[in-house]
């Protein structure tokens, strides 16, 4: 479905971005990974998922809170891959702290990984999209980009920002045959996550399993974990012709948190 596009994922070495980059390719889409750490076993994975179709993988180690970076990023795609037809803005970092608490430089750090890094990925992609008159813009926003928790304000602060970019260059783009929107996951079980559950059964005494399920009791009514391969499944058919009409949502899979 996704022959000759190109894909670019931020954040897909590992958990959310890398079950979206694997969905994508398993479309037939080229994709280019970035993120820290080993590249090298994503990138095999994701060949894999597109074998059946030859896909063609890229990597670019880009830091997400340097613009230069990122547009030596976006250079590269379009060197070796023609450009970017279909950008999956999902490169985040979280801390935990009050506000008043909130340490300056981790604010800065947040703000710039998990807001501006998309500003900066889509005012590069947007000319070549509008020139080709077709695009999908795809940001991973989440639950908290539409409800918020305590000590989470830089994380919400960005969360809200991204769903507002969203609609904004929607918007902007209502006409074209681009379209951008937003998806919104609630608890999803990838390696920070299962730290964050670690860290709670080491602080409690009790089971990984009860650790868990304190987790999702809090905030998510379905008690399930949404999966990187259900996002990336919703991402494809963002960029389905059963999409090309759908602007500007910021879409909840979250298994009831912002119903409540």
């Amino acid at each position: 479905m996704l022959k000759a596009k190109t894909a670019l994922v931020t954040g897909s070495t590992s958990g959310i971005g890398l079950g979206v980059a694997k969905c994508l390719a398993a479309q037939g889409a080229n994709v280019v990974l970035n993120g820290f750490g080993d590249a090298e076993g994503p990138q095999a994975e994701v060949a894999a998922a597109g074998a059946a179709h030859g896909v063609k993988v890229g990597y670019h180690g880009a830091d997400m809170s340097k613009p230069a970076e990122i547009e030596a990023m976006m250079a590269y795609a379009a060197k070796e891959f023609g450009g970017v037809d279909i950008l999956v803005n999902n490169a985040g970092i979280q801390h935990v702290a009050n506000v008043e608490d909130f340490p300056v430089e981790k604010w800065d750090a947040i703000i710039a990984i998990n807001l501006s890094s998309a500003f900066h990925t889509m005012r590069l992609a947007l000319p070549a999209m509008r020139a080709k008159n077709w695009g999908r813009i795809v940001n991973i926003a989440s639950a908290h980009g539409l409800v918020a928790s305590a000590q989470k304000s830089a994380y919400v602060a960005a969360k809200h920002g991204i769903v507002g970019l969203t609609k904004s260059a929607a918007l902007e783009t209502a006409t074209t045959g681009v379209t951008v929107n937003a998806i919104c996951p609630g608890w999803v079980l990838t390696p920070l996550v299962q730290k964050q559950i670690d860290a709670r059964a080491a602080a409690g005494g009790q089971p990984v399993d009860e650790a868990k399920r304190q987790l999702l009791a809090e905030k998510q009514p379905s008690l399930q974990f949404t999966t990187p391969e259900q996002l990336g499944e919703l991402t494809v058919f963002l960029c389905s012709p059963a999409g090309a009409n759908i602007k500007g949502v910021a879409w909840a899979v979250d298994g009831g948190w912002t119903a409540q």
